[in-house]
């Protein structure tokens, strides 16, 4: 819808898990390195936490592209299976061809396979993504899967994905082995300002733009604020902002836009002004802004009177503002 007006080749905030968009703060960077790290030397637990929006889906798949082809990876996204249904997973990623009935015979099947790719030099990941949601008793039957190893190394690598919740479940007394058991630890912080800025452009420039600068610096200091720095959000907010910079034919994104989109945003919808506008692609004259505003006014002082007067001619005057702004 904009990308033409803005000169750009995708659109540059998707909140989809795109790894080619993950902009790395330092707190994204340290967490790469660290998973990358516990994965080629099969470290054997690993942990990543990291508040609801901060990227920790795009991390995973910005790991999985960073690994060779001589790792395979299972990757879990429903955290409220059992565990016997993870196994299942499992077998099915990693194309374990069994017909075996029983748990037991579907975990010596994965354990050979784990043995075999390990004596071929190969490396085996299993990832649990919102593993705040497993519950106890699968996550501590989760931790037996780590007796897969030789004398030296673990043969499966288990990275548990999740919020800060995850943290706190891992403090139960009924998990004190599992935490033992883990051998890194990393976490994802909110942006700042500074780097909130820093995404924007990256990403802009990444779709494609010119101009970097589309966001004017109060307009991305309010994008922070009202995001706390979280990118899922960020990512939600600039989208509006340039689908009403758009309709409002504005090549820069001033912080009156930001607040018209959380605004909208808040209340869910468009306004029927903006509605219109859009559908249009019509820019408003200063006249037709002129009328805009005083019939705004109007409007606003009609309502109080009306609310104070009870007067059905005030009520008349109020249908005919209205009239007049849309």
């Amino acid at each position: 819808m904009y990308l033409d007006f803005y000169g750009l080749k995708e659109h540059p905030f998707k909140t989809t898990p795109d790894p080619k968009f993950l902009f790395r703060t330092p707190s994204h960077r340290e967490a790469l390195a660290q998973l990358s790290y516990g994965v080629n030397q099969r470290k054997g637990f690993i942990a990543l936490t990291g508040e609801v929006g901060t990227g920790k889906t795009t991390l995973l798949h910005a790991l999985m592209e960073r690994l060779d082809q001589n790792t395979a990876v299972a990757l879990i996204f429903k955290s409220t299976l059992p565990f016997d249904a993870v196994v299942d997973c499992m077998l099915e990623d990693f194309r374990i061809a069994t017909p075996a009935n029983t748990e037991a015979q579907r975990l010596v099947a994965l354990n050979n396979f784990l043995l075999e790719r390990y004596r071929m030099g190969q490396n085996t990941v299993l990832i649990l993504d919102e593993a705040q949601n497993l519950e106890p008793k699968t996550l501590e039957e989760i931790r037996l899967l780590s007796n897969f190893e030789t004398p030296s190394e673990k043969l499966l690598q288990i990275l548990l994905v999740g919020q800060p919740e995850l943290r706190t479940k891992l403090n139960l007394p009924e998990l004190r082995q599992l935490r033992q058991r883990i051998a890194l630890s990393c976490g994802l912080r909110p942006l700042t300002v500074s780097e909130t800025r820093d995404c924007i452009r990256t990403r802009l420039r990444i779709a494609g733009a010119q101009d970097l600068g589309v966001f004017a610096d109060r307009a991305v200091t309010r994008i922070a604020e009202y995001t706390a720095g979280i990118p899922r959000l960020i990512n939600i907010l600039c989208d509006q902002c340039l689908v009403i910079g758009f309709a409002d034919q504005q090549r820069r994104i001033g912080r009156h836009i930001v607040e018209q989109a959380i605004e909208s945003l808040e209340d869910g919808v468009l306004s029927r002004r903006r509605s219109w506008a859009l559908g249009r692609r019509v820019r408003l004259t200063p006249v037709r802004w002129s009328l805009t505003v005083f019939v705004g006014l109007l409007l606003g002082a009609a309502v109080s009177l009306a609310a104070r007067s009870d007067s059905a001619h005030l009520f008349e005057l109020v249908r005919s503002a209205r009239a007049l702004l849309w």
